[in-house]
């Protein structure tokens, strides 16, 4: 699917058009409480108890481990997923930059493989990290 309605994820995502998929991330127990996770259950479909995967207009990443080697299997997976279904576009948060307490520096070079996939849209820090390129302030 070609991609003109967007180039970077909102820092506030607050409603979705038809077809866009909210991507956050989650706790391993799927408490969804607040930040990002919160707002996907209120308004997008994220369900309480399932810590992975599409869930109404949402899908789920868990980021709430000690180090990042946890999360890439996960984000791996999100990638293949995303590929078979470019009928969607994923609107990726700044997964994992929040309650899980890492640094966008560390979260988004997990998501370099999907450079050309139109239909994944990440924040634009992690297009900047990923790109070398420094964020202006």
């Amino acid at each position: 699917m070609k991609n003109n309605r967007h180039k970077h994820t909102s820092e506030q995502i607050d409603e979705l058009a038809d077809g866009d998929i909210l991507v956050f991330g989650s706790n391993l127990w799927a408490v969804h409480n607040s930040g990002a996770v919160h707002h996907a259950t209120q308004r997008f479909g994220a369900i309480v108890g399932k810590d992975i995967g599409l869930q109404g207009s949402s899908y789920a990443i868990p980021t709430t481990y000690k180090d990042t080697t946890h999360i890439k299997p996960h984000i791996d997976e999100f990638i293949a997923f995303a590929k078979e279904n470019d009928n969607l576009i994923f609107l990726v948060t700044q997964i994992g930059c929040g309650i899980a307490g890492f640094k966008a520096e560390q979260i988004a070079p997990l998501f370099r493989d999907p450079q050309g996939t139109k239909n994944i849209i990440l924040p634009k820090l992690f297009v900047l990290i990923i790109s070398n390129k420094p964020p202006t302030p």
